[in-house]
């Protein structure tokens, strides 16, 4: 039986262990890993973690939001992202007896075709970048209210001659109330590293730490969230692009409110009845990161909406992070135990 003092005093101890890793990771690399494969996640800001109905493909954002009620759910996902860019998911779960559970998954994110030359410019072919998540998951309750869950991600990468392969483990607890519909969530995500690199230079995992908070209020159809991520550093400045007539070149951006925003999402679920909801999120990073320097309205904004029928489940999502790309996922989601009556 599982010891809540104890379950928060690991929770603790692994926070602590990646805000001191993450203090001396200043790399970009494996930033795909942020990249949601869940409809409902990236209809909701692309990065929520307390979410407790978001379906079996939503388990990525958080181990502890799987559970029994995922008995042999299977799921499917492609998104459309920037360019050729295609991507793809396939997750199963099931439960184990009534407090534990597990799950698989696999993501694949292809880039199409780019070409390849060498220092001088010369053209030698084409080569297809590709990244690969095997994950597999474990959760259980502690007591009637919390869930505590781990992951394991294997994670491949190739780029023409050049692969590299790493582990990564995601540590989540989540706390949920059905009475008030509240839900609280942290997790710990990508502590590990590297086993084979890409050349000599060893590209650091992105250690993160996140916060969320999801709840709906009575006789009030929809849902809020807040999700607080990129915790393991405060200072996350960004290069704005000047647009004033007669300026030209870049300058960074920073200060108290910039930060606070570009660490937080929020987004909203319309939920009308079981069987249908629209949902809509902003992600302020996404905005900054993607700005150029003709302002785009729906940047960082981002929506979806979902129908729960009797034995199936479809969910989609659109947002254009930048002007120049639409991005748009569709998931479809069953349990086969409804297939075995």
């Amino acid at each position: 039986m599982f010891n809540i003092k104890k379950a928060f005093l690991c929770l603790t101890s692994v926070i602590c262990a990646s805000l001191t890793i993450a203090a001396q990771d200043g790399s970009r690399s494996y930033s795909f890993l942020n990249i949601s494969s869940s409809a409902k996640i990236y209809g909701l800001g692309g990065i929520n973690i307390s979410t407790v109905d978001g379906g079996i493909e939503s388990i990525e954002q958080n181990p502890a939001l799987l559970g029994p009620e995922y008995e042999k759910s299977i799921g499917v996902g492609y998104m459309r992202y920037f360019g050729d860019s295609n991507f793809g998911s396939v997750s199963f779960g099931n439960g184990i007896r009534d407090h534990s559970a597990w799950a698989v998954g696999v993501r694949y994110l292809g880039y199409g075709s780019i070409q390849k030359t060498d220092i001088e410019g010369v053209v030698l072919g084409d080569f297809s970048p590709i990244d690969m998540v095997m994950s597999v998951a474990y959760s259980r309750d502690i007591n009637s209210k919390m869930r505590g869950g781990i992951a394991l991600k294997g994670i491949y990468s190739s780029y023409d001659e050049y692969n590299a392969f790493a582990l990564a483990v995601d540590l989540g607890i989540n706390y949920y109330d059905p009475e008030r519909d509240l839900s609280l969530s942290a997790v710990v995500v990508n502590l590990g590293g590297q086993l084979k690199r890409f050349d000599n230079v060893y590209e650091r995992l992105p250690v993160d730490l996140r916060l969320g908070w999801t709840q709906s209020f009575p006789s009030f159809p929809v849902r809020f969230s807040v999700t607080a991520w990129n915790l393991t550093k405060w200072n996350v400045p960004y290069t704005e692009i000047l647009s004033e007539e007669g300026s030209s070149g870049y300058r960074m951006k920073s200060g108290f409110a910039k930060n606070l925003f570009r660490h937080l999402v929020f987004s909203a679920d319309i939920i009308p009845s079981e069987h249908f909801y629209l949902s809509i999120g902003y992600n302020y990073k996404i905005r900054t990161d993607m700005a150029a320097a003709y302002r785009n309205l729906l940047s960082g904004f981002s929506l979806g909406c979902g129908i729960n029928l009797s034995q199936w489940n479809v969910g989609l999502a659109y947002a254009q992070p930048h002007r120049g790309g639409n991005t748009f996922m569709v998931n479809i989601s069953t349990s086969i135990n409804q297939f075995l009556k």
